[in-house]
């Protein structure tokens, strides 16, 4: 089984490839766009699959990340994808991304140093 702090990295890169391919884009430009939609979706989805991963111990340490509904949302765009809201998907990726990536982020700063690469 890989070390949590792997899968975390995947969720850290993953967020900030979404942070990217958002940079000086708008909702209209987003909403128009079937490759921004999808490889913010794939980005989603590894954020999720990573986060279902995560050991129960992390997940407890850190109650302030919505696990559940990050891992859900994976849920949701691998398995009910005709029901995505492509506005839902856009406000996610603006708003709660950046929020995810600081925690991710922390997160990956406190644990041990015995969690190796």
């Amino acid at each position: 089984m890989r070390p949590d702090r792997l899968y975390l990295v995947d969720m850290e890169q993953a967020a900030l490839a979404i942070a990217e391919f958002l940079t000086g884009v708008g909702e209209r430009d987003f909403l128009a766009s079937d490759l921004l939609q999808s490889a913010i979706l794939q980005k989603l989805s590894v954020i999720g699959e990573a986060a279902a991963r995560i050991s129960l111990t992390v997940r407890e340490q850190n109650p302030q990340v919505e696990w559940g509904v990050i891992v859900g949302l994976r849920n949701i765009v691998v398995h009910a994808y005709f029901s995505i809201s492509w506005s839902a998907i856009w406000e996610t990726a603006r708003s709660d991304v950046p929020e995810l990536l600081e925690d991710i982020s922390r997160i990956l700063s406190e644990l041990p140093e015995s969690d190796p690469l």
